[in-house]
């Protein structure tokens, strides 16, 4: 679905930051209080609107497709992804000012290396879309919503092993609360207006299908970071968008190649026609997803290269809560107490990672400006010297 591309964003982001984050220090520390002016806020509060609505409106809209005829899950995968042509003009734009950053090194792995890394990272951004589309078609979007914070703990399991991702008490912590935010909606009562639309069969595989799509979504962030580390090791806003262009061109040609192969592309046509709202709504719905998840996209850059990966992440977190709200007024979900329990409890322990991640930010620009003022010393005792 569109949040992969906040994975790589999020964790490239990340990189970046901490890669260029010396230089940012010592170059711009002076000047940066006075630049975070009212055009600052205003851009600030342009990107978080994106990120939010980018986001809310995709998902609604995704299942709105379902809701109202729709029955592809290649055609729904295929939207969540063929949308990112639309951030091209961005990367053209931003590519000027970046060149002189992508020098070309020695070292760099050749270009194979390169193409398996984008038609790996292509195969499973395309299987988890597949499977966020089956999830998506045979759930409420309010618990669809919900089992998606289960992502979390999955990042923090896949982050041990390829990352060395500590398990502190506020992560530990988090993995909990969102495993059984996750589980209590397997055992939540039947509603009887849920069960005429979706069967108990289609719910658990419903279920089931947005979990592994969940952690497919996890297993991406720690790949993309060990990825990063490892085989790219360059930390250049280049480096991060041929990463997601290249990879969405994968993962876009498959799910074309899958809506051929199945024969959906056949019944399109009687889809269309099908469609409680119509024609033009259907292929507006279509368009808009695929829009949606670009504005989410383009916002995400926004945050994450002003600011920071943890405030892009939690701006995106405060979408949690939006979706099962919504979807109650437009879907008419029932927001029972299992739900708000739920919901309570994913966002505890959404609270729970971003805190451990404000914590590790902490600290780490707390070593960068030591390291800093040690510089700074040493300088000056040179300077004295000779």
């Amino acid at each position: 679905m569109g949040k992969a591309r906040e994975v790589q964003l999020q964790i490239m982001g990340n990189e970046f930051k901490e890669e260029n984050s010396g230089e940012l220090d010592a170059g711009h520390q002076s000047t940066k209080p006075q630049i975070k002016g009212h055009i600052w806020w205003i851009k600030m509060g342009i990107y978080s609107l994106f990120v939010l609505s980018g986001q809310t409106v995709a998902t609604l809209l995704g299942r709105l497709y379902f809701d109202k005829g729709g029955n592809s899950k290649w055609m729904s995968a295929f939207v969540q992804l063929a949308g990112f042509p639309l951030i091209l003009p961005f990367y053209c734009i931003l590519l000027p000012k970046n060149s002189t950053t992508d020098s070309i090194d020695k070292d760099r792995p050749p270009a194979l290396t390169f193409a398996f890394l984008y038609v790996s990272l292509g195969i499973l951004m395309a299987g988890m879309c597949l499977l966020y589309s089956h999830g998506m078609s045979n759930l409420p979007v309010s618990t669809f919503s919900l089992i998606c914070a289960s992502q979390l703990g999955f990042n923090a399991f896949f982050s041990f092993f390829l990352n060395a991702q500590k398990f502190t008490f506020f992560i530990t912590n988090s993995l909990v609360l969102l495993t059984i935010s996750s589980a209590l909606l397997v055992f939540q009562p039947d509603d009887a207006s849920i069960s005429k639309k979706i069967s108990k069969g289609k719910y658990i595989i419903g279920f089931l299908c947005t979990l592994f799509a969940s952690a497919g979504y996890a297993l991406m962030l720690s790949l993309t970071q060990f990825a990063f580390k490892k085989i790219i090791k360059r930390n250049t806003m280049r480096a991060m968008m041929d990463l997601i262009i290249y990879q969405s061109i994968v993962a876009t040609c498959l799910a074309l190649a899958g809506l051929f192969a199945s024969g959906d592309w056949k019944l399109l046509k009687e889809e269309m026609e099908e469609y409680e709202l119509g024609k033009v709504s259907y292929l507006m719905t279509l368009i808009w997803i695929a829009a949606g998840w670009d504005v989410f996209t383009l916002g995400a850059v926004g945050l994450i290269f002003d600011v920071s990966s943890l405030f892009s992440n939690v701006i995106s977190t405060l979408g949690l809560p939006i979706v099962p709200v919504l979807a109650v007024v437009f879907f008419h979900d029932k927001m029972d107490g299992v739900k708000v329990v739920a919901m309570l409890l994913a966002i505890w322990g959404f609270v729970s990672y971003m805190y451990q991640h404000y914590l590790d930010d902490s600290k780490s620009k707390a070593e960068r400006e030591n390291a800093t003022q040690v510089s700074q010393a040493s300088t000056s005792e040179e300077v004295q010297i000779c």
